[in-house]
């Protein structure tokens, strides 16, 4: 048995709502055996991972998996289940799995939960289903079955796990329903998406005053601005040499606390120095550039203040264990480190205990001593968590004046968060006035600009505060939830078209439009990024600017089943059509199964959001039948070419809204009510009407735009002025080339390729048309075979070529059985090969005759175009092109749609009238 290939879901999928892997997993020599097959297995497993007993499996109850176990199951289940129980034994909360076949014997495709803030290039889901793998072949082979590196994996979950401080933080934003995402296993969050978009690093904002921080974390310099302001604080200075830390001993009295000038967590920090000797000690240890300062009696309190607010206060209480009279100190250690809630370092609420060997001599300990009853001895001097301290909460204690001198000294350093270190008598009682000597009964001992919330968060004594709401309702105050306005578009066909439109059309007035497509991902219109982007990576990049105010989001099959959503839930949903194309890829056999994963955006728009979806389509339709579609409270927006369809004329008997063709005009329809919002004539690349698909296509990009609050004559005034061959490159862009035209599409499955021929037959004629054809490899070969067919049936002469990346295909394959079907379905037709789009486009136009058109289908629309710029081909609209109407005199749909000058653009619609196909 070993495992074949892992790849990660970071988003929702289509198996669950959370993050998962998904692994493929080969049983070799298990495949066909079972469980009960292998004489002692259940037990020897069961020994080894006891916590099974309690997986529910089917049986939906306590012990479902142990009778499946006992009663025969096969392998790769097993695997699953044990992956999960060893998860779960390193503190790593998944319960999900889900176990397919992958469709050969003995292959599988395990599907396992992952932790939500799990970065996705950890290594330990790999590690730990190879621990399961492991362990599960062990109990098969019948030897010991042991546990080999769960405690190196337990270290490292507990690593790359976030800490106490951000996790409360995620909670608080979760809680709100503010979108995190956590980068790789670092401390850093954003948090909100776009322009709403915060960042926050531990306690620290993008709102923190860089230089606030850096004046915190120089002890002296914090100390004379906070001094020359009258705040109290104890007498001291710096120290760079030993003679000076001496000096400042004997001018001061002790005892005095020597530390770090740039130090943090209380490392390197020595209380109660009254000696020379002492003093030339801690100067050392505290790295020779040191703050040497009174000692002021008194308590050890933290204030956390939050955007001017006191928002808890803890007073601390440095590592100590109380001696029971029979156990050592170092007995007593072991004990106060078997806490669960102790870790190492910040990993956990408290912090392993480590004892001073300096300060236990000063009490006149050693670790092998045992205290008497009752009596206390103290392991560290400094009262931070980081050092194995505790607190209690005294938050409802601080008295109004330690509360104001929190708020000043936060407000002098320009910090919006800091933690407020202060040695005072009570912190319920005011904080004495400094004397005209510098005297001091209390005051600030620090200020820390990044403060951990662990002591607030659980205090060993008093109320846990929720600090991370706080720090999150500073970040988003009045309730936002960070999120921007977003749709999201899926389907077999149309979704570039639909994505782009619809930000065109919410970019009125200047507004900053995200957006994401198969070719590349643009920020205010730009492309800031050129690729297939249409997976979750994109749709992050998008949603992580904080230029964007709307983000539209091509979703295609690929990144869903691949990598999941880039989002966790969207305001419209769009669906475009489901047709047959990519069946036979990562497990779709079928249309239902298209439909299956297609599914998935109109499941995640949110509660109240809107489904914008193709009543023209019967998938389409059946998709609001599925319980996560129908169960959830969106409002359903349907658009199409046929305002007589049963479902849409049910849908607006009940008052609801829809985007349809009526009576040859783009109309808006809510109830008994419509409005005309644009003649189909006038739609730009809808070439006068003869490309109905295209007014499919901007309907939905209608209410997709409208459904996220563009208004309407801001709609109808973008649409006109959408430039078809430059905003929409490569989907139905005209070109001229002497006397014959050239349309270049990605029209690459047989329902895209009917469309475009429909299309080219409304305009030139069906004898007229020539193909430069290129089908993409990875594609089944029916569906290869349904698309020549199409060809053959549109298209009298043939150029084919193959794609630059073959699919997985030998050189020349798909070209041969591309001829073979076009051949079977038109005998006549005259084809050649070529050996790619450079040899394939000018072959084409060398057998296409004066007023014909030339269809050329790319792989990449770049280079194609660039061809055809150094062939000599021009933009349609520079001079009309021929084509087929009546009567002939009137102007090209090619000249009018890209404004040539031959018509005005205020007769438009006058120049479309009266066109009849010949």
């Amino acid at each position: 048995m070993k495992i074949e290939s892992l790849r990660r879901l970071r988003g929702p999928n289509v198996y669950l709502s959370r993050p998962a892997m998904v692994a493929r997993l080969r049983l070799e020599e298990l495949t066909g055996v079972e469980t009960s097959d292998v004489t002692g297995f259940a037990e020897r497993l069961l020994r080894a991972l006891p916590g099974l007993a309690e997986h529910h499996c089917a049986a939906g109850a306590p012990g479902g998996f142990v009778s499946r176990l006992r009663g025969g199951t096969y392998f790769g289940h097993v695997t699953e289940h044990a992956c999960i129980e060893l998860s779960q034994m390193i503190g790593r909360d998944v319960s999900f799995g889900r176990t397919v076949s992958a469709g050969a014997p003995g292959l599988y495709d395990l599907i396992i939960e992952c932790p939500v803030d799990e970065s996705p290039d950890s290594s330990l889901p790999a590690e730990l289903l190879q621990a399961a793998v492991d362990l599960v072949l062990s109990a098969h082979a019948g030897g010991a079955v042991g546990r080999t590196g769960l405690e190196r994996l337990s270290d490292l979950a507990e690593r790359e796990a976030a800490g106490p401080s951000t996790r409360a933080i995620i909670t608080a934003a979760r809680r709100r329903g503010i979108p995190v995402e956590r980068f790789d296993d670092l401390s850093l969050l954003r948090l909100g998406w776009g322009v709403r978009r915060r960042l926050a690093w531990a306690a620290m904002t993008d709102r923190t005053s860089g230089v606030g921080v850096d004046i915190a974390g120089d002890k002296q310099v914090t100390r004379r601005l906070l001094g020359e302001a009258g705040v109290p604080m104890a007498e001291g200075g710096p120290a760079r040499t030993a003679r000076e830390a001496v000096d400042l001993l004997a001018r001061l009295g002790g005892p005095v606390v020597i530390k770090p000038r740039q130090g943090r967590h209380g490392e390197h920090v020595t209380l109660d120095v009254g000696t020379a000797a002492q003093a030339e000690r801690a100067f050392e240890a505290a790295g020779r550039d040191v703050i040497v300062e009174r000692q002021l009696a008194g308590r050890d309190y933290r204030v956390l203040v939050v955007a001017g607010e006191v928002v808890a206060a803890a007073e601390r209480i440095a590592a100590h264990v109380v001696g029971d009279g029979r156990s050592t100190i170092a007995e007593l250690i072991g004990r106060t480190n078997a806490d669960p809630r102790r870790g190492i370092g910040h990993s956990r609420l408290l912090t392993r205990v480590e004892a001073d060997p300096d300060l236990l001599e000063r009490q006149g300990w050693a670790l092998t001593g045992v205290p008497p009853s009752g009596v206390a001895v103290w392991l560290a001097g400094t009262a931070n968590l980081s050092t194995g301290a505790t607190s209690h909460d005294v938050t409802d204690r601080v008295h109004p004046d330690v509360a104001r001198l929190c708020l000043r000294v936060a407000a002098l350093l320009g910090l919006d968060i800091a933690g407020i270190d202060l040695r005072l008598p009570d912190i319920a009682e005011p904080v004495p006035p400094v004397t005209d000597g510098g005297e001091v009964a209390g005051g600030v001992i620090e200020v820390n600009a990044v403060p951990g919330l662990r002591m607030h968060l659980a205090p060993v004594r008093g109320r846990a505060r929720d600090v991370g709401d706080a720090i999150v309702r500073a970040m988003f105050p009045g309730g936002s939830d960070g999120r921007i306005p977003t749709a999201a578009v899926t389907g077999t066909n149309g979704k570039t078209t639909v994505v782009r439109l619809a930000a065109h059309l919410l970019a009125a007035g200047g507004t900053g439009v995200g957006l994401t497509t198969t070719d590349d991902v643009r920020v205010g219109g730009r492309v800031i990024y050129r690729a297939d982007a249409t997976g979750p990576l994109s749709a992050q990049m998008v949603l992580g600017d904080p230029s964007v105010q709307v983000a539209v989001l091509e979703t295609a099959r690929g990144g869903l089943i691949r990598r999941g959503l880039g989002y966790d839930w969207s305001d419209v949903g769009v669906i475009t059509n489901i047709t047959a194309d990519h069946l036979g890829q990562d497990g779709l056999e079928t249309i239902e199964d298209l439909a299956h994963v297609k599914a998935l955006v109109a499941e995640r728009v949110r509660e109240g959001g809107t489904l914008v979806l193709n009543a023209d389509d019967p998938w389409v339709r059946n998709l609001v039948e599925r319980p996560r579609v129908r169960a959830d409270r969106k409002r359903i927006v349907w658009f199409g070419l046929d305002a007589r369809q049963p479902v849409v004329v049910e849908h607006l008997a009940k008052g609801a809204t829809a985007y349809l063709l009526q009576d040859g005009w783009l109309t808006q329809a809510t109830g008994a009510r419509r409005t005309p919002l644009m003649r189909m004539a006038e739609l730009p690349g809808a070439y006068g009407g003869a490309a109905p698909h295209v007014v499919a296509n901007a309907l939905a990009a209608i209410a997709t735009a409208r459904a996220l609050g563009a208004g309407q004559e801001d709609v109808v005034r973008r649409l006109t002025e959408f430039r078809w061959t430059v905003d929409n490159p490569g989907r139905a862009t005209l070109l001229r080339l002497g006397d014959v035209s050239v349309f270049v599409d990605y029209a690459h499955n047989p329902a895209a390729l009917a469309a475009t021929l429909r299309t080219l037959h409304k305009l030139w004629g069906p004898d007229r048309c020539v193909v430069a054809l290129t089908l993409p490899g990875d594609r089944r070969d029916d569906l290869l075979a349904g698309s020549a067919q199409v060809v053959a049936d549109g298209v009298t002469r043939a150029v084919l070529y193959e794609d630059e990346d073959p699919g997985g295909r030998a050189p020349g394959e798909v070209s041969e059985l591309v001829e073979r079907e076009m051949r079977a379905r038109r005998p006549q037709l005259t084809a050649v090969r070529a050996r790619g789009y450079e040899e394939a486009v000018p072959a084409a136009l060398r057998l296409a005759r004066a007023g014909d058109v030339v269809l050329v289908i790319y792989e990449k629309l770049d280079p194609v175009l660039d061809l055809l710029a150094r062939l000599g081909a021009l933009p349609a609209g520079e001079a009309p092109v021929p084509v087929r109407l009546t009567p002939p005199k009137r102007p090209s749909p090619a000249s009018v749609l890209f404004g040539n000058g031959s018509v005005p653009a205020t007769d438009r619609h006058a120049a479309f009238s009266g066109w009849h196909e010949k």
